[in-house]
């Protein structure tokens, strides 16, 4: 059952991106917010075999070692 969500006192100028983020994508305020939330759902499960091995295969992996060089570079970049 779809359920009604409310944002309150969102600030003016937050207000006025999303309109012109809705308007670039032809849709309504209320399409985009439902596209931004769907797009953040999205990204918060868990990476299948298939969608790892496709980002290995486009990162060009071909051993262990190089994997491991790329995750230190991520941790010491943060």
């Amino acid at each position: 059952m779809p359920i009604n969500l409310s944002i309150k006192n969102a600030p003016d100028d937050v207000v006025q991106r999303l309109r012109e983020r809705a308007e670039r994508h032809h849709r309504s305020l209320q399409g985009e917010l439902m596209a931004i939330i769907e797009a953040a759902v999205r990204e918060d499960r868990p990476a299948s075999p298939a969608e790892i091995l496709a980002e290995v295969r486009r990162l060009g992996l071909h051993t262990p070692r190089e994997a491991t060089a790329i995750v230190r570079a991520d941790r010491d970049a943060r």
